[in-house]
């Protein structure tokens, strides 16, 4: 594995600064956690001696660093289809299908949307080698609009909006029974479930996470109710579990509902905006619902 090394002297604006806080800002595409772990593993030199990450820098402190390319994935790409909305030279915004997953993992290494991206491209982020190009993610059985990062600056930008929770969801569901208020706010933290791991659950415990869902009624039907919803957080999970804990399970739903009550998952990524990683600009895109959900909410029209 091929490595480059750089070099830089720290001036005025660097004195005092924590050197992974430096080093950062000198380096946009390198994660804080990968800068903290070549520092910790002396791939970070301050005049020629090991340092911690909390060392604050001095006038005239020589800095050497080496970077390791980013590994080949091992991953191999395959012919899948991509709906693609846009795509220019930092991200691609594509429409993902229900019954794909979004990246390999445990019990299912081949046929994700992964490998379709790399059939489609070469220039991906490389911030996590297993899930190239891979911000967030949508459930195997969730469909709708996502975004893809091109090279690291943009997948960092991108990041740094969701944990900022400034990029801008809106999801359309379809969920069990008649939700009694027209709008509302669940507001109940979730964490991993102590029996089965590839669940989530709501926890009042130290260890679980605030996650915050916004709710309003688009129309009751004699079923079911159809919603949209607009997630304040990004857990995993969320939607699907903050729905079951207001007793209106998605339609669909296997692991936290009656999956015989729709032929999928009835939940769909409408909108994605945020603000572009190079221009600054503020975009939008949107998702047309898919066959199954348009044919249910008989006469309602999604703006």
């Amino acid at each position: 594995m091929e490595e480059k090394n750089c070099f830089i002297e720290a001036g005025g604006e660097g004195v005092q600064v924590r050197l992974d806080v430096f080093l950062k800002d000198k380096t946009s595409e390198l994660s804080r956690t990968l800068v903290k772990d070549m520092i910790l593993k002396g791939k970070v030199l301050v005049n020629s001696t090991k340092a911690k990450p909390h060392y604050r820098l001095k006038a005239g402190d020589k800095l050497q660093w080496t970077v390791p390319d980013a590994p080949e994935s091992g991953l191999l790409p395959e012919d899948i289809p991509l709906n693609i909305i846009f795509e220019d030279k930092d991200v691609i915004v594509l429409d993902k299908p229900s019954g794909i997953v979004v990246h390999p993992g445990a019990g299912n290494m081949t046929h994700t949307l992964v490998q379709a991206l790399l059939f489609h491209t070469k220039e991906l982020s490389s911030i996590n080698k297993e899930r190239p190009g891979i911000v967030h993610r949508l459930d195997k059985e969730t469909s709708g609009v996502m975004v893809i990062a091109k090279n690291n600056p943009a997948h960092l930008a991108l990041i740094k909006q969701f944990k900022k929770h400034s990029i801008e969801r809106r999801y359309i569901a379809l969920v069990t029974g008649k939700v009694s208020f027209d709008e509302g706010i669940v507001d109940v933290p979730l964490k991993r479930h102590s029996l089965d791991r590839k669940k989530m659950s709501v926890s009042f415990t130290e260890e679980a996470k605030q996650a915050h869902t916004f709710y309003r009624v688009l129309r009751r039907y004699p079923e079911f109710t159809a919603v949209e919803l607009f997630p304040q957080t990004g857990r995993t999970h969320q939607l699907r579990v903050h729905l079951s804990y207001l007793g209106h399970p998605i339609l669909g739903d296997k692991t936290y509902g009656k999956k015989e009550n729709f032929s999928r998952l009835a939940l769909h990524a409408k909108d994605l905006g945020f603000i572009h990683p190079s221009t600054g600009e503020f975009i939008k895109f949107e998702s047309s619902l898919p066959p199954e959900m348009k044919t249910a909410m008989v006469g309602l029209k999604i703006q």
